[in-house]
This record gives structure tokens, C-alpha cells and sequence, in this order.
């Protein structure tokens, strides 16, 4: 650990904190400007499709303006689109929110590459902690996110319009502490370099689509249940309190494990721990249909949350082993998308079911993606078995 990573693991931490309150928040507000109740979660979806569509955009910018400089252009982006968000609220319209949250994409598809940016910061022996030290710094964003949103859901007067505010101071803490991150210069390239392998090459290779396929289902999984989380408990007579306290503890247990979750990598290999990942998610799903009190979502989001951490870092651990520096750009990008676009169908299939099926229904549902990336990691478990 240097001060370096410390520093992008708190650029994390407010990432996440941006995530968490949009989470909490979009699909409450959602319902309340939405024409039909199962538009709810299209704001959450905006931020993800936003995300999906600028992931080459950003790779772009990761190649022409190098780390640093991409990072910042997203947190512009970051404050500019909260901006916009607590306008849409205090104006109460619908589709100015949808926008913003589309907007505030391109600020999320570059968040999703610190953790890539973290193996830069470290010698190559230590890329898989390190990368597991800076998603650690999400536990920022599982204190800070929930109160946040609570504090400030009533401070201009209209619901939920301080939330938006307060994710634009955020964004420029995070730009502060962004500025004293010196991130390794990129490559200079020259003329007769070698590109690498073309991107078709690379995503056929069987390690890649496995880590591309746990990385995009262990992320719609998470996101399917968590988007679902705030209406489900609002139906069953929740207070918000009571469900920005379930979802704190959901992030806690999406990042806490990141402090061992490299150790854990390096000592019994990826692969198991993944498997772990998958399993955790199986049993999230098992207390979500046990029942509907407090204690049951509290628990099942925490499952939910230490499962995503155990696939998402092996995912991108696994991913840094097939693809080449030169590769990195599109490689990341492609990974990126991939998450975002599932995302974004997850997100829209939240509100659509738990508003029409319901949460038991939800979960029963979330259970195939689950269990296609267990039959993608055993399968990889077998290929390289056999491998000579």
C-alpha cells in the first residue's frame, strides 16, 4: 500500500458513495415523477445505459488524455449531471431525470476502470491485492452513501433535491483528491509498435469470456436485487431509514472484504474464489424467499454484497491475465461494457418485476444467472485441467 493507492482507494470510496445514494434514491423518486409505477427504476437504468454508451468514449479518453486526466473529465461529468438531477427533482420532471442519470453514466464507466488503474500503482506481484485494497475504499461510500441520502432528502424543501447537491460537492472532494494521484505516463507509442492482438482475438479466449461473463452476471445479479431492494421494502412498510440501513450494510459487504479477498486470491487461486462468490449468491437468494422482515433483506443484501465482491475482483484479476499492456484499453472496455449492458437490462427488469410479479418472483428469477456462472467457472476449471 502507497499513498498513491490510498488515495484512489478513497476516489473509490466517493465513487461508490455516488453509486450507493443513487441507488437509494433514483427509484424512489422514479416512482413519484414516473407516468406508470414499473418506469420507476428507468432512472437507474439511465445511469447504467449511460454507462454502456460511453465505455468506448472513455477508453478514448483513458488513450488520449492518459489516467489522470480521463478520471477527471468523468468527475466533471459527475458534477455537472447531479446538477442536472436536483433540477429534474425541483422542476418534477421525469424525463430531465432520466437524463441526468444517463449523463452521470460516463462519470460510472469511469469509475469502473480505478480498479484497473489500481494494478498500475504497485509492483506486478501485488496487482490482486492491491486491486481488492482500492474496492476496499467503497466502504466509504457504504458509511457515507445511505446518511447522506437521509440527511439531505429533505434540505431544498422538495424530496431527494439536497441529494443531488451534496453528489456534486462530493464530486469535487473527489477531483481534489484526484489531483495528487501521479498515475505511471502511458507508453509513448511509436509507428512500427505492436497494437497487440486484435479485440476479437482477445475476447475469444476462454479465460476472458469467463471473467467477462462473472463479471457482467455477478454485477446484473447484484444490481437486479439491490435496484429492487428500496420498492420491495417500501411495499412492505418500510420506513427509508430502515432501508438506507439495509443497504449500507449490502455495500459494507460488497467492499469490506476487500482487504482479504486478494489475500484469499493469491493462497487458494481464483477460481475457488469465485466459486465462493457463486455460493454466497445462492444463499442470498434462499433468505430473500425465506420471508420479508427486516432482518431477512438485511441479511440477504449483506450475502448478496460479499458475493459480488469475492466474483467482481476475481472477474477483474482474472481479465488482467489475458490481455496484453498494449491490449489494456479496449480489453477493459469491452469487460465494461459487457457489465454495463447487463446492468442496464437488470435495472429495468427490477422495476418491471417487483412491481408486477413481486419479490419472490425476483429472486426465483435471479437464480439462472447465478448458476450460469457457476457452469462458466467450472467449465474453465475443467478446460485448463486438462490443458497440457
Amino acid at each position: 500500500m502507497n499513498r498513491h493507492l490510498i488515495l484512489l482507494s478513497i476516489a473509490q470510496g466517493l465513487f461508490l458513495t455516488n453509486n450507493v445514494t443513487f441507488i437509494a434514491i433514483n427509484g424512489l423518486v422514479g416512482l413519484s415523477l414516473a407516468p406508470v409505477a414499473w418506469m420507476a427504476t428507468l432512472p437507474v437504468m439511465g445511469y447504467v445505459v449511460g454507462g454502456a454508451l460511453s465505455t468506448g468514449l472513455v477508453a478514448k479518453s483513458q488513450q488520449r488524455f492518459g489516467r489522470k486526466g480521463s478520471f477527471q473529465l468523468g468527475l466533471l461529468v459527475a458534477l455537472l449531471s447531479a446538477g442536472l438531477g436536483a433540477w429534474a427533482v425541483l422542476t418534477q420532471s421525469f424525463v430531465l431525470l432520466v437524463t441526468a442519470t444517463v449523463v452521470a453514466g460516463y462519470y460510472s464507466a469511469n469509475g469502473q476502470l480505478y480498479r484497473f488503474a489500481a494494478a498500475e500503482l504497485c509492483q506486478p506481484d501485488y496487482r490482486e491485492k492491491a486491486v481488492s485494497l482500492v474496492m476496499a475504499g467503497g466502504l466509504l461510500g457504504a458509511i457515507i452513501g445511505p446518511n447522506l441520502a437521509i440527511h439531505t432528502k429533505g434540505l431544498l424543501g422538495t424530496p431527494f433535491a439536497g441529494a443531488y447537491v451534496a453528489l456534486a460537492v462530493v464530486a469535487l472532494v473527489s477531483m481534489t483528491v484526484m489531483a495528487f494521484i501521479h498515475f505511471p505516463p502511458a507508453p509513448v507509442v511509436q509507428a512500427n509498435d505492436d497494437e497487440g492482438r486484435p479485440l476479437g482475438v482477445i475476447l475469444r479466449q476462454p479465460m476472458f469470456v469467463v471473467a467477462a461473463m462473472a463479471a457482467a452476471l455477478g454485477y446484473g445479479v447484484m444490481n437486479l436485487l439491490m435496484a429492487a431492494t428500496p420498492l420491495a421494502m417500501q411495499v412492505c412498510g418500510f420506513t427509508f431509514e430502515d432501508t438506507a440501513w439495509v443497504l449500507q450494510w449490502h455495500v459494507i459487504g460488497m467492499f469490506a472484504p476487500g482487504f482479504v479477498t486478494g489475500h484469499l486470491i493469491k493462497r487458494f487461486g481464483v477460481l475457488p474464489i469465485m466459486g465462493v462468490g457463486v455460493l454466497l449468491n445462492i444463499a442470498c437468494i434462499a433468505v430473500a424467499l425465506s420471508g420479508v422482515d427486516l432482518h431477512q433483506f438485511l441479511f440477504a443484501l449483506l450475502m448478496l454484497g460479499v458475493g459480488w465482491n469475492f466474483l467482481f475482483t476475481g472477474s477483474t484479476t482474472l481479465s488482467m491475465r489475458a490481455y496484453k499492456p498494449q491490449e489494456k484499453n479496449r480489453a477493459q472496455a469491452a469487460i465494461n461494457f459487457c457489465v454495463f449492458a447487463t446492468m442496464a437490462v437488470t435495472s429495468f427488469a427490477s422495476g418491471a418485476l417487483v412491481t408486477t410479479q413481486g419479490w419472490t418472483w425476483l429472486n426465483w428469477g435471479s437464480l439462472a444467472p447465478v448458476l450460469m456462472t457457476g457452469a462458466g467457472l467450472l467449465w474453465l476449471a475443467r478446460k485448463k485441467a486438462s490443458a497440457p
